[in-house]
């Protein structure tokens, strides 16, 4: 059911339980049956007076039902409505209401299930990489995620900002620059003297040669740097280096089709005096304490579930990495984004409570809950059989630009969103290079495809399918595609109140498969005019709504295959 006939069979039976049971006020859910012949809507709320009212519960849904029925509006939507079970009311609605879905898909094309705009301001933070090498696969799930939920989100109103926090300060920064060091003087990763923690992939000879020949890199920011070829100045070579792989991360986020609105640098924050002024304020707000020469942060009082108090600064000097991540947070407050995503992976997770409780720490009216957090667990590559662990160009991992060059942007985007982000991934290039009924992404655009040739085929001009005769769509594989187009806007609503892409995903794949059963079932282009172009409606409301759910993912969806 679209959400307005859902309102409205909501209203008619709260009225309905008000004549029975007058003055109840119970939660009145919808939901579809999971066994397609006990009717397209069932609802429990008999069961939910019963207690209450003292009353059998199948007695009460039979007088509901009645009342329910009397109603003058009920017969534009319910076809019958009949008891089951202990007492759940299971409804049939007329054919009107499963094909009034294709006169809203014609009217608002490629804005179907769209909400109208709205002045909340929503940050969403991922990707977030060290500019310490290439973006790996951890990266690329989080590119697919946090895209997806931001379009959703957009979907719904929302006013969205992608931004990148780039974590250009710390122990991973010196490393960086002393390996490019090493590499330019010379020294082989697998040689003694080469650092221990230092970065050995292939891409680090390149930064070295590049520094040397003095070639100039422009960020993603805008932000351009020349390298100055001295090899003894580690600081030239930090700032060479960072934006080099700023810029090589830029690329790899364009070839995934990704463009983010802020870039935010961690290294910002101590320059602009944003961390030393934060950590004043939360030891002016009386929840710091010194101990062992290190500077503590009375975490466990702060009520965000921390099992432990935490070092601000280090005794020997310098701050904790939780630290600059409060500071940020405050930049996110300040700046108005009063609902803030992090997508990170699960390894994040013990900076969540750290990073709320110096929130709190500060007073500065910051619910307890924010920022909102989505972790994702890693991915494991697998080609050829065999797990893939080893990039050449990275050194120790397989990288997004890897997978992009293996099978495509698409399937990239489309493996990566359509599990839950807490599951375990595993991402078959195989299978996500099979032109196959088992390949979701395949799957899903060849039914748009086909459903383009269809309408090619067709010669019928695609304004003259406005005035088709939609009433004729009785079938019960034409019903089925209906009501799982009716379903999108409701299931777009959800997917971003649960931040979930991962339901869009699977929405696609059932869709696709409605169409097919439909497609098998039902010869479209019959001699019957009028029944050939209301089944062309169909098809074309189906190719419109296909071709919406895939854009919620950044997926392409093709006319030709």
């Amino acid at each position: 059911m679209l959400p307005g006939q859902q309102k409205t069979l909501i209203e008619l039976l709260a009225a309905a339980v008000e004549t029975v049971v007058p003055g109840a006020t119970p939660d009145i859910q919808l939901e579809r049956p999971k066994v397609a012949s006990h009717g397209d809507v069932a609802c429990n709320v008999a069961m939910q007076l019963a207690r209450a009212a003292k009353r059998n519960p199948r007695e009460l849904a039979e007088q509901i039902v009645q009342a329910l029925l009397a109603q003058p509006q009920a017969a534009d939507l319910i076809a019958s409505a009949e008891i089951a079970g202990p007492g759940f009311i299971n409804i049939r609605l007329t054919a009107a209401v499963h094909q009034a879905v294709l006169a809203h898909i014609w009217q608002e094309g490629a804005y179907f299930g769209h909400r109208p705009a709205s002045p909340d301001k929503v940050l969403v933070e991922f990707v977030s990489a060290n500019p310490t090498g290439p973006l790996h696969v951890g990266h690329a799930r989080q590119a697919a995620l946090g895209d997806s939920l931001c379009r959703l989100l957009a979907s719904q109103g929302k006013q969205v900002t992608r931004e990148f926090y780039y974590n250009d300060a710390g122990n991973q920064i010196d490393n960086l620059a002393i390996s490019v060091q090493a590499r330019a003087r010379g020294i082989a990763p697998e040689a003694a003297e080469f650092p221990a923690d230092g970065y050995k992939g292939d891409y680090i000879l390149d930064i070295a040669r590049d520094f040397q020949a003095q070639a100039t890199v422009q960020a993603a920011d805008g932000e351009s740097v020349t390298a100055t070829g001295d090899v003894d100045s580690l600081s030239d070579i930090r700032r060479f280096a960072v934006a080099y792989l700023r810029r090589e991360q830029d690329l790899d986020l364009q070839a995934f089709g990704l463009k983010f609105d802020n870039f935010y640098l961690e290294s910002s924050l101590y320059t602009d005096g944003r961390v030393e002024r934060t950590v004043q304020a939360l030891v002016d707000s009386g929840h710091t304490y010194e101990d062992g020469g290190a500077l503590w942060l009375r975490t466990t009082e702060l009520g965000t579930g921390d099992d432990k108090d935490r070092v601000m600064r280090k005794s020997e000097g310098g701050y904790t990495y939780f630290v600059p991540d409060v500071a940020y947070h405050v930049a996110k407050w300040e700046r108005g984004y009063h609902h803030a995503i992090n997508i990170q992976g699960s390894d994040h997770h013990g900076t969540i409570a750290r990073v709320r409780a110096g929130l709190q720490a500060l007073n500065l009216g910051i619910p307890k809950e924010f920022p909102s957090y989505i972790l994702h667990k890693m991915v494991k590559v697998m080609r050829d059989g065999a797990e893939v662990k080893i990039s050449k160009r990275a050194g120790s991992y397989v990288t997004m630009r890897d997978l992009i060059d293996w099978v495509g942007q698409d399937a990239v985007r489309f493996f990566l969103a359509q599990r839950r982000a807490d599951s375990e991934f595993v991402f078959d290039v195989d299978l996500a290079l099979s032109k196959s009924d088992e390949n979701p992404v395949y799957y899903i655009q060849y039914a748009h495809a086909r459903i383009c040739s269809m309408l090619n085929q067709a010669g019928v001009p695609e304004q003259a399918l406005e005035s088709a005769d939609i009433s004729l769509l009785q079938a019960p594989t034409e019903i089925a595609l209906l009501q799982r187009l009716a379903e999108y806007p409701a299931m777009l609503t959800q997917a971003a109140n649960d931040l979930a892409p991962h339901q869009v995903a699977f929405w696609l794949r059932e869709c696709a498969a409605d169409f097919h059963a439909w497609y098998n079932a039902e010869r479209v282009r019959v001699d019957d005019e009028a029944l050939k172009q209301a089944r062309l409606r169909l098809a074309h409301g189906t190719r419109q709504v296909l071709a919406n759910g895939l854009a919620q993912l950044g997926v392409s969806a093709p006319e030709r295959m």
